[in-house]
């Protein structure tokens, strides 16, 4: 489980701090799916960054199955089991994608094995497994390649920072069955996903508002989701969620 207490995170802009996050206090659950949503600018890929070690909060605790991480390094948050997937990969100039497969996994997976997870995203193995993960690449299929590392990790908390984003129509499908299959699979493990898309919203168990850094709704998707896509006010009224993809 993951717990965020008094949560909040500042950056000094013209001589003053500038408050993007503002004493959050929540709770991630082992064995479920949920998404946060919301304006843009809201603090989103902030609490992501966050709770994955890139950035360091102002004030505040992030627990990790009772264990204080809030000082915590990505790497050593990594090794706890928190998988996070950036919203604009990284290029790794030199190594394959085969090669960024193992390393994610930790183990020394089969060429066949590393190409499971491929297919999971939408590539064709035999196209891209041995293709080293650089400029050549395009930004969707550098996405697809990162979120396919993040599958293979199989980390105990996985972070997705708008997994749509760059991604084609039929990837996205194909990408929802994947959330789903894990959504299904999960027992102990949890899934937190940054996300504009109604779709995702719909296969989430819990939905999490969040507006100018601080929680606006949190709730079943049953009952946050209708309040959000309800009317067209509702979802004028910043909630940012995206219905065309």
């Amino acid at each position: 489980m993951l717990q965020i207490k008094n949560l909040s995170f500042a950056v000094s802009d013209d001589s003053a701090n500038k408050e993007i996050i503002k004493d959050i206090s929540l709770e991630i659950p082992d064995g479920k799916l949920v998404v946060i949503t919301g304006p843009n600018g809201g603090g989103k890929s902030t609490l992501a960054k966050l709770i994955a070690g890139i950035e360091k909060p102002t004030a505040g605790q992030i627990l990790f199955n009772g264990e204080d991480i809030t000082d915590m390094s990505v790497t050593d948050r990594a090794k706890k089991g928190i998988g996070f997937a950036f919203q604009q990969p990284v290029k790794f100039k030199g190594i394959r994608v085969l090669d960024l497969i193992r390393l994610a996994a930790g183990r020394a997976l089969t060429t066949s094995d590393a190409c499971v997870y491929l297919s999971m995203v939408g590539l064709c193995a035999r196209e891209y497994i041995n293709r080293e993960v650089n400029s050549s690449l395009s930004g969707g299929e550098l996405k697809r390649i990162e979120i396919a590392t993040v599958l293979a990790r199989k980390s105990l908390l996985t972070l997705f920072d708008e997994p749509e984003a760059g991604i084609d129509l039929w990837s996205f499908g194909n990408l929802i069955e994947v959330f789903q299959k894990q959504r299904e699979e999960i027992a102990d493990r949890s899934i937190l996903i940054i996300s504009h898309q109604e779709r995702i919203l719909n296969i989430a168990d819990e939905i999490i508002v969040l507006n100018s850094g601080e929680i606006d709704k949190q709730g079943d998707k049953d009952k946050i989701l209708p309040e959000l896509i309800g009317t067209p006010a509702a979802v004028k009224n910043c909630q940012g969620v995206n219905k065309e993809v």
